[in-house]
């Protein structure tokens, strides 16, 4: 999947807008109830160019929170989990995976 705003606004796939909240820096997802949870679960999946600019300008005006809005994508498996879109999104999320040597 792609982003630079999930290639302006053509939007290829399911996508959720993301951001770092601003008192820690944890990634946060918007919701569908007009909050930020850090549980990529609760985020509200868009899949239109409409919905993606609606969720993000909602998110950029709500200027409290968060820092930065932007979409992301991510892939919603066949039982309904929501995973990061791609490698950029899932070392965010979840950090660096590999082992690095000491």
């Amino acid at each position: 999947m792609t982003s630079p705003l999930q290639q302006k606004l053509k939007i290829n796939g399911s996508s959720v807008v993301t951001a770092n909240r601003t008192w820690d820096g944890i990634v946060v997802y918007r919701t569908a109830a007009k909050g930020w949870s850090a549980d990529l679960a609760e985020a509200a999946i868009v899949r239109t160019p409409d919905e993606a600019k609606a969720l993000l300008a909602e998110a950029v005006a709500d200027d409290v929170g968060a820092i930065g809005p932007y979409i992301a994508p991510v892939q919603v498996d066949d039982t309904g989990k929501i995973l990061p879109g791609n490698l950029r999104e899932q070392i965010r999320r979840d950090g660096v995976t590999i082992d690095l040597p000491v």
